[in-house]
């Protein structure tokens, strides 16, 4: 096989443990998973009825365009249809924009400790993989980014909120950095939480695609909304830019039952400003857990929240299993000694609560 020399020990995309497979090994009955930062409080109403009547037609290809969602989503965002972009979840759209712009003898800049994705699909594609280490806030340095861009940079990648550190870019900071970005270079600023932001000062990141034309805008159906299994992102850029892009996108990409779901879910802002106040209810909760216990973590604008336990985050992940608690390892994040964890229910955090506390008990008895 002449396969590309890149791809050789290149590893792929690991999910996270199945609750099936952790009742089967620990035998346990009941498990809370805490580790994709799923939504715990589910989907809008909304779409449960939408999908009960649809018509079965599924032997039929879905709308290649996606006409009623991108319509209605256009409204709501209030852009023209021709600046968005559907993606099979937005980890799509960040597939395509490697692939369209990124090649051996390119590079690529990002932060070090960001998604995963970015640098995955770059290898792929053969391109050089700058990156550039997070604050000592684990925050975007962009200064520091700005000064890894040189004329064979082809994309810069701005998770913000930043996925695993829960952190963001404020809107000052965003602003002057973009205003120094070559226009050759596109931007890419994911937005994967959004829906969950509180802060004062983020930006208004779908207006800024009108004033840098080499900016696109990331987000996804798969957090707030609670409709991950379904499969649905997009991107918002001016119309130029996604007229180029737009040929690698794969026919038919965007599902028929994801198209009704999320124009349902679209509708039912209720709900979304529920699941904000919620998380921000559950966050406090682990902030408090945490601070009782001298734990370090990283004020988060997202679900989860990255808790350093100075010991192996593989440890406290096993534990935690062991126990009916699913979260993330940061390991394999890059950050050895701690762990992500998901915001659940208040009782579900709750119940993590108490088993990491025996956790930490356990911990002070055996030394």
């Amino acid at each position: 096989m002449k396969w590309k020399q890149q791809l050789l020990g290149l590893k792929a995309y690991q999910p996270g443990r199945t609750i099936e497979e952790v009742k089967k090994q620990f035998n346990l009955e009941h498990i809370v998973k805490l580790a994709s930062n799923e939504n715990p409080f589910g989907s809008s109403p909304k779409v449960l009825d939408a999908l009960k009547k649809v018509d079965g037609s599924y032997a039929l290809y879905p709308d290649g365009y996606a006409t009623n969602l991108r319509y209605a989503l256009a409204d709501f965002l209030k852009v023209t249809p021709e600046e968005l972009i559907l993606g099979n979840g937005s980890d799509e759209i960040i597939l395509m924009i490697s692939r369209a712009l990124l090649r051996p003898g390119l590079n690529t800049v990002m932060a070090c400790h960001t998604f995963g994705q970015y640098k995955h699909n770059a290898i792929v594609d053969g391109a050089e993989v700058r990156e550039v280490p997070l604050t000592e806030k684990a925050e975007h340095d962009l200064p520091a980014m700005l000064a890894a861009i040189d004329d064979n940079t082809s994309v810069v990648w701005l998770c913000s909120p930043n996925n695993p550190t829960g952190t963001y870019i404020p809107e000052k900071e965003l602003l002057t950095f973009l205003e120094k970005v070559p226009e050759d270079i596109l931007v890419v600023l994911d937005e994967a939480y959004y829906e969950y932001v509180v802060a004062g000062d983020y930006y208004d990141s779908i207006s800024l695609t009108r004033q840098f034309s080499n900016l696109i805008v990331l987000r996804t159906f798969s957090k707030i909304y609670g409709l991950a299994s379904f499969r649905v992102g997009y991107g918002v850029a001016n119309a130029t830019l996604l007229n180029t892009l737009d040929p690698i996108r794969e026919p038919f990409n965007v599902n028929t039952l994801g198209q009704i779901a999320t124009e349902e879910a679209l509708k039912d802002q209720e709900f979304v400003e529920s699941c904000r106040q919620k998380n921000r209810e559950g966050l406090e909760q682990l902030y408090r857990f945490c601070e009782e216990n001298n734990l370090s973590y990283y004020p988060s604008q997202t679900n989860f929240v990255l808790v350093d336990f100075k010991i192996d985050g593989d440890e406290v992940f096993h534990y935690l299993m062991s126990k009916g608690f699913i979260v993330r390892s940061g390991v394999p994040l890059k950050f050895p000694t701690s762990v992500r964890i998901t915001v659940g229910s208040k009782e579900e955090n709750e119940g993590l609560i108490k088993v990491m506390t025996q956790f930490l008990t356990e911990k002070k008895v055996a030394k």
